[in-house]
């Protein structure tokens, strides 16, 4: 079965988030944009970012203690002039995010109410209660929704990114000229794989949790832009830095799992182990308020040493009408389960949250592959180094879609067309004859990631992932060249490559570094096991 449509625009954004919809906002003005969305619009990883987006905004905050933070959380492999850039850039792309529509908090005496989280030295958060990126997504969708230049196609696949090797060129790694001409994508309500012609392409494809089997991301964070970005010969870099969230709300069978936002700590919350002692002190000078790679890996001990499945978030000895304004969702979420926090501790645990690492790109998001660029949580731009600060991703986002677009319009006139690009063409295959062996491939993946590839690492357990993975991969290959595109086999792929990747990449460092942990290669200040 031969693809169904062709269609041109300047510029194809894939991803719906708050870095593809400013992207696409930013360059609308100046040619046709089509924006592609998994699901709706509105499903993506920004709308369920609670804490906020950092960035100095009173004193005695400066440009200099944002820059000192979060090249301490990124433990010495952040690119200082990226985070010098980001930074200073941040006032500029909020007030831009004000003039779309967001709204931040404010106290009574007109100033943004600003949080601390992990890390930060300084309040310095903006946030709209503890549902920021769901605000921020609120804005921009509103913002897209209404201008003319830009079409939105939901419930749509990118399959893979359109390079000379869909011509007939071979493409390796080692190629500087690689070019991307657009993406071929399942129309998801016919099942027929369109092929979209693009002169700019932007990949905000968000992050790949559902690799392991308790994530904070939605069901569709399946690591998309980086897998397709891999498999064109792109570069792919930093991947072992996985960083989980350390205070996920334990409610085993929920997914994705309930996120309890670092913000609370900020607040005031103290974290308590199954016997309900503190314990971050043993770990961290600062407490609860560490950085998240290593209050992970603290709550991963505990548990360990008792054998309990979460710890504890205590709030109790807060003001609880305070609690419910600064933190309405959360507290809603625990009172439906029957946990009033005013008197009960909160069982935590930490989830697979955010990747650090990604699509490589540079200081104006543009891939190693030509006309290719990237934003958001798919791209690793050298903010986050090994450990990404709290609420620096939304920033990195909205500062790395600036620069992209700006040099997108730049060129994009000296751009042409690609002509002679073959329509996708499935012909001789089928719909595959049992689905099951598609879930039941992804939740070996998952349990293989969880179990192997997790907080605290060891060169066996990455050598079983990898053995484990390859059989997987072996499976699924030859399942996708007989199959039908689908969104589940397109997924399973994606999410394979993404855990090879991450895997690989962790076995080739051979240190402790942020949230890469392993137990071969212990930092000397560190005990955990």
């Amino acid at each position: 079965m031969v693809g169904r449509m062709e269609y041109k625009f300047d510029f194809l954004v894939i991803g719906t988030g708050v870095a593809g919809l400013s992207f696409a906002l930013k360059v609308a003005d100046y040619g046709k944009v089509c924006l592609i969305s998994k699901t709706s619009l509105t499903e993506t990883n920004t709308r369920y970012a609670q804490g906020g987006i950092a960035a100095v905004t009173y004193q005695p905050d400066s440009y200099e203690k944002h820059i000192a933070d979060t090249l301490e959380a990124g433990d010495g492999l952040c690119k200082p002039s990226i985070v010098d850039l980001v930074v200073k850039e941040a006032p500029d792309r909020i007030q831009e995010l004000i003039e779309w529509g967001a709204e931040f908090d404010k106290n009574p005496d007109g100033k943004y109410n600003l949080n601390r989280e992990g890390g930060h030295s300084e309040y310095r958060v903006l946030h709209h209660k503890d549902n920021t990126g769901y605000e921020i997504q609120r804005a921009l969708t509103q913002k897209v929704s209404e201008h003319p230049n830009i079409s939105s196609f939901d419930h749509h696949f990118a399959v893979e990114i359109i390079t000379q090797h869909h011509l007939g060129v071979k493409v390796t790694r080692r190629n500087t000229d690689t070019q991307c001409y657009g993406a071929y994508v399942l129309n998801k309500r016919n099942n027929k794989v369109d092929t979209i012609l693009s002169k700019v392409t932007f990949l905000a494809t968000g992050g790949a949790g559902n690799i392991y089997q308790t994530t904070t991301n939605p069901t569709i964070a399946t690591g998309d832009g980086p897998a397709m970005v891999y498999r064109a010969k792109g570069a792919v870099e930093n991947m072992e830095f996985v960083q989980f969230h350390p205070t996920s709300l334990y409610n085993p069978g929920e997914r994705p799992s309930f996120l309890i936002t670092e913000a609370m700590r900020g607040f005031g919350a103290i974290l308590r182990n199954i016997e309900g002692k503190e314990f971050m002190h043993r770990y961290d000078k600062r407490e609860s308020l560490a950085p998240r790679d290593i209050v992970a890996r603290a709550i991963d001990s505990e548990m360990k040493a008792s054998g309990s499945e979460h710890v504890y978030l205590d709030v109790r000895h807060l003001d609880y009408d305070e609690l419910k304004t600064h933190f309405p969702m959360i507290v809603e979420k625990c009172e439906s389960l029957g946990i009033y926090p005013n008197k009960e501790l909160i069982p935590v645990v930490p989830a697979a949250h955010y990747f650090c690492g990604g699509i490589k790109v540079n200081e104006i998001g543009s891939s190693t592959i030509q006309n290719l660029y990237a934003g958001g949580e798919c791209a690793s731009t050298g903010l986050h180094g090994a450990n990404r600060l709290a609420s620096n991703s939304l920033l990195e986002a909205v500062v790395f879609s600036h620069r992209s677009a700006i040099d997108a319009l730049g060129k994009i006139n000296a751009i042409n067309f690609q002509e002679g690009i073959p329509k996708w063409n499935d012909s001789g295959t089928s719909n595959p004859e049992e689905m099951v062996l598609i879930t039941q491939n992804l939740k070996e993946l998952q349990q293989i990631m969880s179990y192997y590839v997790g907080i605290v690492r060891s060169n066996l357990r990455l050598k079983r992932a990898f053995d484990r993975l390859e059989i997987i991969y072996r499976e699924t290959e030859t399942l996708f060249k007989k199959s039908t595109v689908s969104e589940e086999i397109c997924e399973l792929r994606n999410a394979i490559n993404v855990a090879y990747l991450v895997i690989k990449q962790a076995m080739d460092r051979k240190e402790s570094r942020g949230l890469h942990y392993t137990i071969d290669y212990k930092k000397k200040h560190e005990t955990f096991d």
